[in-house]
């Protein structure tokens, strides 16, 4: 599964490799990668495979799931999708709390001591997902963990999930993708390691030398 969800990510390039030319996050890190995971929703075989992956991961890892909470705004879809083929409840999570209305900041039905899974489309730093199961938790939902479409397997976001004391499961990841990539001809096999080096401290810029850049 890991590695057919990376193939259509390259494929369809929801994620470009660029470890000679690298981009450039918000947070000024240079990064040889750049995720746009909404660009699966466009693709019907993509999708398909994406949603399958995201219930099979809530149904293998989370089979007390009683509802799918979607993160706002990137995991609404995938969130309404899998918990259809689930058959389960739906709702989502904003960011914080709307300044009019109800002031909702979860949206569906959460009721206290509700058994909840999470779905967010790319895990980085984790900060995001992070607030929407605590807010989730405030609201008295039993957080059983996340499912993602796609992590970098930062050592930043593992130990802020485990902080937290949360789990995340993900249908594919950055050492996956790179050797689908490099089998495919998106990078050359002697990048690899720099690449690695960058997901091991992002911080550090000397991989963008050994990498080619």
């Amino acid at each position: 599964m890991k590695r057919k969800i990376a193939a259509d990510l390259l494929k369809i390039k929801a994620v470009f490799l660029r470890p000679e030319n690298p981009f450039v996050w918000a947070s000024g890190i240079k990064a040889p990668i750049y995720c746009d995971n909404r660009l699966t929703l466009s693709d019907v075989a993509v999708r398909d495979d994406v949603e399958k992956s995201l219930a099979e991961l809530i149904r293998t890892h989370y089979p007390d799931c009683e509802s799918v909470m979607g993160t706002s705004t990137a995991g609404i879809a995938h969130a309404a999708i899998a918990a259809s083929i689930l058959k389960l409840p739906m709702g989502y999570v904003r960011a914080s709390a709307k300044d009019h209305g109800r002031t909702n900041q979860i949206e569906g039905r959460c009721e206290p001591g509700m058994k909840v899974v999470v779905v967010e489309d790319l895990i980085s730093t984790a900060g995001s997902v992070v607030d929407v199961c605590e807010a989730l938790r405030a609201a008295g939902a039993e957080v059983l963990g996340i499912v993602s479409i796609f992590t970098y397997g930062m050592k930043k976001a593992d130990d802020r999930l485990a902080e937290h004391g949360l789990v995340n499961v993900s249908a594919s990841d950055y050492d996956t993708l790179l050797t689908v990539a490099a089998e495919n001809g998106y990078i050359s096999p002697r990048q690899i390691p720099a690449l690695l080096a960058f997901r091991d401290d992002p911080s550090d810029e000397s991989w963008i030398v050994s990498a080619g850049a």
